[in-house]
């Protein structure tokens, strides 16, 4: 049944949206879409692409622009000032946010509902992944590897450039067999490649519930019976150590986690963390190799980065 939603418009530099995505993450959302001219004219087209002819179907072609969806009694005067407090507030973390924009209106259902489906399409990333939406048909060729995902409430759908990096390192850095944990496991994606993969088991922890939630529901739509989707951080949800610890958060948590990422790896074992803007390379470089890491492999794409470092000594 169609109803009326309140729908908050967030107009935002390219940079910013993954950061401005977080803090609605720990909303009350009822649905998500974010348009970005970028992830369409910074690939080349073709079947595993973004396959349209006019970029005018973007209503900037210059910035992100995020929408979320709340109930239709929710405050979105409110929500409005709530969001642009929380943005702002990301200055103290380091962040350099530029210019945004914060608007609502009421909608229909049926005007957000599935229209903003048909940004997503299955999207090719590193050298076997195929991230898949549940309502494309998809049937793989050789050795690739199908993550099939429901973006609709969750982030981390492969279209970013960390999510894209961390998948990557997976790839060259896991084995089969392998222990891997997922910090700030979002949509699940990660911890579902890990699984696809080969690991031998996968935990995937995340403090939001709705994440959580989010995760559990894309494990199952992935149909496996090795990776175990957690409420709480990682210190007091996970027993034991893994091979592979994978956080794709932001460079200030990162280096928070660090000692303990630390502690819940084996000797040997790789930390692979993203989610780290440029200006903020050298700050968990300097911070992994205080704690005993060694940074065997930096990946950069646009203004992010991803760090993977191996665990020196015992």
């Amino acid at each position: 049944m169609n109803g009326i939603w309140s729908e908050i418009k967030i107009i935002v530099e390219e940079k910013d949206a993954e950061a401005v995505e977080n803090i609605l993450y720990t909303m009350d959302i009822k649905g998500l879409s974010i348009e970005d001219p970028k992830d369409i004219l910074g690939r080349d087209q073709g079947p595993l692409t973004w396959d349209f002819a006019d970029i005018n179907i973007f209503e900037f072609k210059d910035k992100a622009v995020i929408k979320a969806y709340f109930s239709e009694d929710a405050d979105a005067t409110g929500i409005c000032e709530e969001i642009r407090g929380k943005i702002s507030g990301l200055r103290e973390f380091g962040f350099e946010i530029g210019e945004f924009e914060v608007t609502s209106r009421k909608v229909n259902e049926e005007d957000w509902a599935n229209n903003w489906k048909k940004y997503y399409k299955p999207t090719k990333i590193g050298e076997r992944f195929v991230v898949r939406p549940l309502w494309e048909e998809y049937k793989a060729s050789g050795d690739e590897i199908i993550i099939s995902m429901d973006p609709g409430m969750a982030f981390g759908t492969g279209t970013h450039e960390t999510t894209r990096m961390c998948l990557e390192a997976l790839e060259r850095h896991m084995s089969k067999g392998d222990t891997v944990f997922d910090i700030g496991t979002g949509s699940g994606i990660l911890a579902i490649g890990a699984s696809l993969l080969g690991a031998g088991e996968v935990v995937g922890v995340d403090l939001d519930p709705v994440a959580v939630d989010s995760a559990k529901e894309n494990v199952g739509f992935n149909a496996l019976d090795n990776v175990d989707i957690r409420l709480g951080n990682l210190m007091d949800t996970v027993e034991g150590t893994a091979d592979v610890i994978v956080a794709n958060i932001i460079a200030e948590i990162v280096v928070v986690l660090i000692d303990d990422v630390r502690l819940k790896l084996k000797a040997g074992g790789k930390f692979i963390s993203s989610g780290i803007i440029r200006e903020k390379e050298k700050m968990v470089t300097d911070k992994l190799m205080a704690s005993g890491f060694s940074v065997i492999e930096t990946d950069r794409q646009g203004e992010w980065i991803a760090i993977t470092a191996v665990k020196s000594g015992a």
